[in-house]
């Protein structure tokens, strides 16, 4: 199946005499913002986890649920998100997006009650659809050619897989000095402080004369959402994708406790699990990099292989600090690459007619994986033990690379890609 739309490879516009690249200026304030996005709304949860569940007395799985209802919501906006991303681009939605995921990180530093705490994580779900990745592929994939699309999304994406590194050890630090509630303010204040005026000020859509083909019409993006769903890689991809998701949201959420249910340190456990951004960047980079010499289907079920084997050594690893780093950075090869490898796969066989609709029907049973995982892993290792989830988290990463493997075994589309 052809792409429907072929981007032109310019993305400029002419002010005079001198040409403004503005699908440049958008990947630089889209690398601050997801940055910035990610670490304040997803990741300071797997740190305060245990604070607010010994604050709130109750368990860390029943807190864990809250970021579960968070993606289940997240998960119920990602079609209409890219409907509206498809029609009107992201300006709005993002900044909207950004303001209410600060004012949430208010309510969210205020609750009393654990059914408070759900009710601002059903909320947050919805920022973050809004805000975070998914809405930034979008915009990025309409602004760039197949030519310098992956160039586009990694220069976004080496900057924001530190958002781990930077408000992991930082959230750590700032829960032990002030405790977890001031720590929130202090991360709705930086996030509203950034992405909020960034995403209103610089994201715009790309001109009418971007696209060879015009602005596609409604018809036209029906007609390639019908054509994707009706594509069984589409439902391959989607199977890999699940299972990977389901593993890299449950690692996110629990090695922490991982580690240091292995008797290391808080702080230790915080910055070893905030490795995973700095290695999501040396994936990325792997990934961009070997795909030019190898087929990049097989690039990413070797990752994905080599996940799931780091993830049944590290309970024989973690034991030592030294271990604990072999086994995470083992396992962070591949943390990140799905988000630079689906659009990709995506835009190379449906091109950009419908792009984030087509990404928002993924994303959807992708999100619900996300949002059952941590609760899953939490109850399993409960019931079993930590090594016992961390050995299901392998199980699902080769799932992820059998689904992958099986995409690339069916016969090429009509022009030939390469994926």
């Amino acid at each position: 199946m052809a792409p429907t739309t072929t981007p032109v490879a310019a993305d400029r516009k002419d002010r005079g005499h001198r040409p403004v690249f503005h699908g440049w200026w958008i990947v630089a304030i889209f690398a601050v913002t997801q940055t910035v996005g990610y670490g304040t709304l997803y990741y300071a949860f797997a740190v305060l986890l245990h604070p607010i569940a010994a604050d709130l007395h109750t368990s860390p799985a029943v807190v864990t649920g809250a970021l579960t209802t968070a993606v289940l919501t997240g998960a119920a906006t990602a079609i209409p998100v890219g409907r509206w991303l498809d029609h009107h681009g992201g300006r709005a939605l993002m900044a909207l997006g950004s303001l209410t995921g600060a004012g949430l990180l208010v309510a969210w530093s205020r609750v009393h009650e654990v059914w408070q705490l759900y009710l601002v994580f059903a909320a947050l779900g919805v920022a973050m659809a809004m805000s975070l990745y998914e809405a930034a592929t979008a915009v990025i994939v309409s602004w760039f050619d197949a030519a310098r699309r992956s160039r586009a999304l990694l220069g976004m994406m080496i900057v924001a897989g530190f958002a781990s590194t930077i408000f992991m050890p930082l959230t750590g630090l700032l829960e032990q000095r002030y405790g977890w509630r001031t720590t929130l303010l202090v991360l709705a204040a930086v996030n509203g402080t950034v992405a909020v005026p960034l995403h209103a000020l610089v994201v715009r859509r790309p001109p009418a004369g971007h696209s060879a083909a015009g602005r596609p019409t409604a018809t036209q993006r029906a007609a390639a959402v019908r054509a994707a769903v009706h594509d069984s890689r589409f439902w391959y991809l989607a199977v890999a994708f699940v299972a990977h998701s389901a593993a890299m949201t449950a690692m996110t959420v629990h090695l922490v406790g991982f580690l240091t249910d292995k008797g290391h340190p808080a702080t230790f456990a915080a910055t070893v699990a905030g490795l995973l951004g700095v290695l999501s960047v040396t994936g990325r980079l792997v990934l961009t990099g070997a795909q030019r010499r190898i087929r990049l289907t097989t690039v990413i079920a070797i990752v994905f292989a080599t996940q799931a084997v780091a993830a049944f050594a590290l309970p024989l690893l973690a034991g030592t600090r030294t271990g604990a780093v072999i086994g995470v950075v083992a396992f962070g090869i591949g943390f990140g690459i799905a988000n630079l490898a689906s659009p990709a796969l995506l835009a190379d066989r449906y091109g950009t007619t419908g792009y984030a609709t087509i990404a928002g029907t993924l994303n959807t049973p992708v999100t619900l994986a996300r949002a059952a995982a941590p609760l899953a892993a939490a109850a399993l290792a409960s019931a079993a033990g930590y090594s016992t989830a961390l050995i299901a988290i392998g199980g699902a990463c080769a799932v992820a690379a059998a689904g992958i493997l099986a995409r690339a075994s069916m016969p090429p589309p009509a022009q030939g890609h390469r994926t």
